[in-house]
């Protein structure tokens, strides 16, 4: 499964009297940009970060949905589609598909989930799922829990096991990270994000678990055999069975 990365840039929170005169487009000299601050501020969050949402980033949300066409467009121009999910307040960009099957220049670098990464958002959307459907109106999943998910995974011939839960532990890290486990990399509780529903699709999610689940009921691999599962020498560009998750 892959996803687009870019370089953390610290948000910079300037008020619009700070950078432009009130009813002024200009931001600086020689600038014929179109757009007014708080929309650029909101396109350039929503490029730079993997989705935002009315809870992550609440005044970039509130320009967007006031703008979305405008701001969709600018999207556009940089072969980048807009997806919005006004229902959980959610907003992320996808790399346009040409209706002839080529590629377009892309500006975004495509990272594949690890296999350890993904398990985390399978149990992630199955307990955000479970929890809305009971009434929750926030979910929570203790990080033990999420390890034990990612534990249970593992093929019987695997015996690097101090290894493997340290893969398991980078992968909560990482998701951390990404925003979809709201909190801080310390905790050992988190508020699981409604952004995993929309920007995790459950078809791919159900079609690379079921793939993990067929290499672990594999027999153990001969000394020159390819290597199991959770090798770290696996997989070293991120292809194979992430690659059937498609592009997020």
């Amino acid at each position: 499964m892959s996803v687009e990365t870019h370089p953390e840039i610290d948000d910079v929170d300037l008020a619009d009297d700070d950078v432009r005169e009130e009813g002024s487009l200009s931001l600086f000299e020689g600038d014929e940009g179109g757009l007014e601050y708080s929309q650029r501020r909101a396109l350039v969050t929503l490029l730079k970060q993997r989705f935002i949402s009315a809870r992550t980033h609440p005044r970039d949300w509130t320009v967007l949905v006031e703008h979305e066409r405008l701001i969709r467009s600018r999207l556009n121009d940089l072969f980048l589609d807009l997806q919005v999910d006004r229902g959980r307040e959610v907003a992320w960009k996808r790399q346009a598909v040409p209706e002839t099957g080529s590629r377009f220049p892309t500006m975004l670098y495509d990272a594949a989930w690890s296999r350890e990464e993904t398990l985390v958002l399978v149990h992630l959307r199955d307990r955000l799922r479970a929890g809305l459907a009971s009434g929750d109106a926030r979910v929570f999943v203790d990080r033990e829990d999420v390890v034990t998910y990612v534990a249970s995974f593992r093929p019987s011939h695997a015996t690097d096991v101090a290894g493997d839960e340290k893969r398991a532990r980078n992968a909560v890290a990482s998701i951390v990270k990404a925003g979809l486990l709201i909190g801080s990399v310390t905790d050992e509780r988190f508020e699981i994000s409604e952004a995993v529903e929309p920007l995790i699709p459950l078809e791919l999610l159900q079609e690379l678990l079921e793939a993990l689940v067929a290499a672990n009921r594999s027999e153990a691999p001969e000394p020159d055999a390819p290597a199991d599962l959770f090798d770290d020498d696996a997989d070293p560009d991120g292809t194979d069975a992430d690659d059937a998750a498609g592009e997020q």
